[in-house]
């Protein structure tokens, strides 16, 4: 159904290893029995979340065309002395497993995207913030190497600032302007900004400049998805006429509460799922195929529950439109 909706809509969600999906999207009869379970702990509670072997990855990239790898996002590919660390060696598997059809999204470490690292009981300046020589080095190099053109996005995340830590929005773009500039030409690069004082002119700037699409994201202090379109003046910013949507969490929610909610992440959770959401979602495919933009759809448990079961609600939206 996800594959078959449109050639210019792909859709996928953020990780995939979820034993909440068995029924949905992964036979039960062939992993009921090979759950295991790791501990996550979220301010203070521990959850045991229950997941499935990494070759499950055939099963999901039979119902979706994209898969968003967050485990990037902690940790670089390579160290300081250029060796192969843990999240190299994972995700070169997820490149064995996977055909020529099937994409991913990787987020860039937040080594890079982040100005403050949590170290402790506190946040610390981070040194390599926005330092392109780690990211050409240790993230991008060794991600070409391992999956080629199989990675059809890079999502640069920056975290939320609070009022008092926030740069002028000028500041930022001659920050970003630097990095940019210096990266190997791509158009596969993507920002979100989770600080909505930053989209202002001299940041969209940037991002025509270099082609550097901006997500547009459901995240919790952040506007609805169309008034961030509007914000940027109803343009898709990406080179490669690619644009990126990521359905994080419920507007007004923070991460502990939205984790909360949708744990054991098997269904949608009434009084959490935000009906909004799938409606503008459905509406910004349509803007984008008509614009002849290529849509890429990512969705989180945390945005309702189930991110198969939201991607199914999402995708009988976009066909509802389309019969109008």
């Amino acid at each position: 159904m996800f594959r078959s909706l449109h050639p210019d809509i792909f859709i996928g969600t953020a990780s995939d290893r979820y034993a909440g999906w068995i029924g949905s999207i992964y036979p039960k009869e062939k992993y009921q029995q090979r759950i295991e379970r790791r501990p996550k702990v979220i301010k203070g509670k521990t959850y045991s979340e229950a997941v499935l072997p990494i070759d499950c990855l055939e099963d999901y990239f039979g119902h979706f065309s994209i898969l968003e790898i967050d485990y990037t996002f902690y940790r670089l590919l390579t160290d300081e002395q250029g060796k192969p660390t843990p999240s190299f060696f994972l995700l070169k598997k997820y490149g064995e497993l996977m055909k020529d059809q099937d994409f991913l999204f990787l987020k860039v470490p937040q080594i890079i995207t982040a100005r403050k690292i949590h170290q402790g009981p506190g946040y610390l300046e981070n040194p390599s913030y926005l330092n392109p020589h780690i990211f050409t080095e240790h993230f991008y190099k060794p991600a070409l190497h391992l999956l080629g053109p199989r990675i059809k996005g890079f999502v640069f995340e920056q975290e939320y600032h609070r009022q008092a830590e926030r740069l002028p929005e000028s500041e930022l773009a001659e920050s970003l302007d630097h990095f940019f500039k210096a990266l190997p030409p791509d158009n596969r690069y993507h920002l979100e900004l989770r600080t909505e004082s930053y989209w202002q002119s001299p940041v969209f700037q940037v991002l025509e400049r270099y082609g550097i699409g901006q997500v547009l994201s459901h995240w919790t202090w952040l506007p609805p998805l169309e008034k961030q379109l509007i914000r940027a003046g109803g343009r898709f910013y990406n080179s490669g006429n690619q644009a990126v949507i990521r359905l994080m969490t419920p507007l007004g929610m923070r991460y502990e509460e939205a984790y909360a909610n949708a744990f054991p992440f098997d269904k949608i959770v009434a009084g959490m799922f935000q009906p909004r959401m799938i409606e503008e979602t459905a509406r910004l495919m349509h803007l984008a195929v008509k614009q002849g933009i290529q849509m890429n759809i990512i969705i989180n448990n945390r945005s309702g529950g189930s991110a198969p079961l939201i991607a199914r609600r999402v995708a009988e939206e976009f066909i509802k439109i389309k019969e109008k």
